[in-house]
């Protein structure tokens, strides 16, 4: 079945007017027929394909008698879909960005990760978190909790059905966040994870050098039924991209990634080596958790 040409703002626009015909109460054909529409026309705006003006779409929402605070957020959605990309702002405390991104993880079938600076978000525990979090210059102590909350429960995403590869470079492992007991039992949780079949750790060494992901990190989301994107996350801000020529970059870097990297063996061994205390090999110890 070929996927569909459907973008990341375009999905999230889609089910906002899914949601609201469903809380109208009314079909798509009794809708249609209401505003005097195809019902193919209300059916590629719900695929998130467009086809509507912004005066079609608050007609449509008015009908559905939606609140305006959410016509407010469908009209920012729609003049969305008109740009490359799609950027997402923290609002106060809601971690909007972190959010939008768990929706499409939730809908990916293959997600690949760069991680430059700290050990990647779906393998933090909540220590880990919380060191993060303690020396943030931007997230206030009274969000803490709420976030880290949402960090662990996006974890729940680890399952067979979906297939995960980590790029991790070394200086990442190395950074001590929490202290070293709190690296050491980071360390051990990766290890753990790591002997899953559906999940790959490659590290790129920092004796490397140089190196073509020193842009910055980056997630690859692949889907079965849509076209790749890549999320890029900033201080305040989160950024989907599923333009060709941005993954077509992308996609080199991580043919670059693929090429240095340790294999998934090395790499085992050298997460092992970082924090082993008392001779006590913590590859060793990840299996006997198991």
């Amino acid at each position: 079945m070929p996927k569909r040409n459907s973008s990341v703002v375009g999905r999230e626009f889609g089910q906002g007017v899914r949601d609201a015909i469903e809380q109208s109460g009314m079909t798509q054909r009794g809708l249609a027929e209401l505003v005097d529409w195809q019902e193919a026309k209300i059916s590629d705006a719900v695929n998130g394909k467009g086809g509507i003006s912004e005066v079609d779409l608050i007609r449509l929402l008015s009908y559905c008698r939606v609140p305006h605070a959410e016509v407010d957020r469908m009209v920012a959605l729609y003049r969305e879909t008109r740009e490359k990309g799609w950027l997402q702002f923290y609002e106060g405390g809601e971690p909007v960005p972190l959010r939008a991104l768990i929706d499409q993880e939730r809908l990916a079938n293959k997600i690949t990760t760069w991680s430059l600076t700290y050990v990647p978000g779906l393998f933090q525990i909540a220590g880990y978190i919380r060191a993060q979090l303690e020396n943030s210059a931007v997230i206030k102590p009274s969000d803490f909790d709420d976030l880290i909350r949402l960090k662990l429960d996006r974890q729940v995403i680890f399952d067979r059905s979906r297939e995960f590869l980590f790029y991790i470079h070394e200086n990442a492992l190395r950074l001590e966040v929490g202290g070293p007991d709190m690296m050491r039992t980071q360390l051990l949780h990766l290890l753990m994870m790591a002997v899953r079949p559906y999940i790959t750790i490659r590290v790129v060494p920092a004796a490397i050098g140089a190196h073509a992901g020193g842009a910055g990190p980056f997630v690859k989301l692949e889907y079965n039924q849509y076209e790749p994107a890549i999320w890029v996350e900033a201080l305040r801000t989160g950024l989907f991209l599923d333009d060709k020529e941005s993954l077509d970059a992308y996609d080199d870097v991580l043919k670059w990634l693929d090429k240095h990297a340790l294999d998934a063996e090395e790499s085992r061994r050298l997460i092992s080596s970082l924090e082993a205390q008392g001779g006590v090999s913590l590859v060793d110890l990840a299996e006997e958790q198991l």
